[in-house]
Parts: C-alpha cells; sequence; structure tokens
C-alpha cells in the first residue's frame, strides 16, 4: 500500500472539475493507492522521472518514491494542457 499525498495546486485542480470526472480520477488514485500502475507512463524531458496516469480526457501526474512508499501527486488537468 502506497501513502498518497497532493501538491495543492493538484487539489485546486481537483476540486474545480465536474463531479463526474472527480470521480473517475478518484476511482484512478484509488488504484494508485494499491500499487497498481497498469498502462502508467513514464515522462520524458523536463519530467524524467514522473509519470502520468489516464482518467478519461484528464491526465495524473505523479512522482513515485519507491523505498518509501510514497506518491506525490503533482497536477491533474485535461490532457491538452498538462505537460
Amino acid at each position: 500500500m502506497f501513502e498518497v499525498i497532493f501538491d495543492k495546486r493538484a487539489f485546486k485542480e481537483l476540486a474545480q472539475l465536474e463531479h463526474d470526472v472527480q470521480q473517475l480520477i478518484w476511482s484512478k488514485i484509488a488504484e494508485l493507492n494499491v500499487g497498481n500502475f497498469t498502462n502508467d507512463k513514464a515522462l520524458k524531458g523536463n519530467h524524467k522521472g514522473k509519470f502520468r496516469k489516464r482518467a478519461g480526457d484528464y491526465r495524473i501526474v505523479y512522482l513515485k518514491e519507491g523505498t518509501i512508499l510514497l506518491i506525490t501527486i503533482i497536477r491533474i488537468a485535461h490532457r491538452k494542457e498538462v505537460y
């Protein structure tokens, strides 16, 4: 089991989304919490070391610190503006 924490910006972005989109994102975050990283992709370039999880048209960008089982949610945004 991983501990999931939010960056303040990511939490504000999540709070501004529609209710049904929020529910989808929360279900994806629950998958992260139990260690389900299926279909997650490592980012490249300036974002090297970060990963992204798809949630419909939205992306959850996170940083996984494996040795201490900590996931930091960095950004939640529409796929057009997340990178």
